[in-house]
């Protein structure tokens, strides 16, 4: 049987020792998240990624490595993901609304991160931070986007 991967990125943004999340409602819950999305069809990895930091918290972020892929099969919903994880900067903000279901953006700290693990969406937020945090780092140059 044919598998096809909900292919997704997110981004991991710090500044001043804080990371950038967002409060989001997801499954009839409020959780924290890296800004992820899915990847849309004909849009490169990088080009989602600035797109989804951008619609979920109205930061401009530029990507200056990936930190790993991460393969999670969701346990709720019969679904594997195939996250794309970013690290990078975010320059600007913008002045305009966030995308529906987005509560707020908010940075903390990894110890304000790892104090709500019961309110992150996934695993893949705190395995995402600390794969950074121990300084995996890839180049951007390894993904290619034919097109």
């Amino acid at each position: 049987m044919q598998w096809k991967p909900n292919v997704t990125v997110a981004a991991i943004a710090e500044k001043d020792g804080c990371f950038l999340l967002v409060e989001e409602e997801a499954d009839n819950l409020v959780v924290f998240n890296q800004p992820a999305g899915h990847l849309e069809k004909g849009e490169s990895l990088i080009d989602a990624v600035k797109r989804e930091v951008l619609e979920e918290t109205a930061w401009e972020f530029r990507p200056e490595y990936l930190v790993g892929v991460y393969q999670y099969p969701n346990p709720h919903v019969d679904m594997i993901y195939l996250r794309f994880c970013f690290a990078g900067t975010c320059n600007r903000k913008h002045d305009k609304p966030l995308d529906d279901g987005i509560i707020r953006a908010v940075w903390f700290t990894p110890g304000e991160i790892e104090a709500r693990q019961e309110r992150l969406r996934s695993p893949m937020v705190i395995r995402c931070l600390k794969d950074y945090l121990a300084g995996k780092r890839y180049p951007l140059d390894m993904l290619n986007h034919a097109v």
